[in-house]
């Protein structure tokens, strides 16, 4: 059970409301994420916002998806590897690749490089070092990507630890990391 409040479309202050319309509209639901994050609709507007701004980038929605799993993994997050292993089907992923990327892991050489780096971020707190840059960029990723995967890195790492905060309910098919 969720220690924060979980938000209902009738409990929701008029910011909140607005706010899960147009995730409702977005995506069909408004996923229990969101529903304690609306608690602060400032908190839910930043990380809509930070989401939409990503989408924006270079890089598509499976390779975005592919970190969030990785940091999910890294992190112990139960509530993200089930939404975002339900996001990877939808995105038509294998579920062996699904498993591969909860542990940071991709048959793919550029998604490897990102992932790599992604868990090099995630374990090392940002202060990665000159090794883990030289490893990014001999593997072809530019200045560009490595930001890319910081912002996304720190959008996952967001939802991650309020999960972990709220014990938010999972309201996906779940999957359990083996990280506790």
């Amino acid at each position: 059970m969720s220690r924060l409040t979980q938000i209902t479309d009738q409990e929701a202050s008029p910011a909140a409301a607005e706010l899960f319309g147009a995730i409702k509209a977005k995506v069909g639901a408004a996923p229990n994420l969101y529903r304690v994050l609306a608690n602060q609709p400032a908190a839910l507007k930043g990380l809509l916002n930070l989401n939409e701004n990503l989408d924006e980038g270079e890089f598509d929605a499976a390779t975005r998806d592919a970190i969030a799993l990785a940091v999910a993994g890294a992190n112990g997050c139960d509530y993200c590897a089930s939404a975002h292993t339900a996001i990877s089907r939808s995105l038509k992923v294998d579920s062996a690749e699904i498993e591969a990327r909860l542990i940071g892991k991709s048959s793919d050489a550029k998604l490897q490089a990102i992932l790599t780096f992604a868990l090099a971020v995630v374990k090392k707190r940002g202060f990665v070092s000159d090794d883990d840059l030289s490893l990014a960029r001999d593997a072809g990723l530019d200045d560009a990507q490595i930001v890319e995967t910081v912002a996304n890195v720190v959008a996952n790492i967001f939802t991650n630890y309020i999960n972990h905060v709220a014990h938010t309910d999972i309201d996906f098919p779940v999957v359990l990391t083996k990280v506790a």
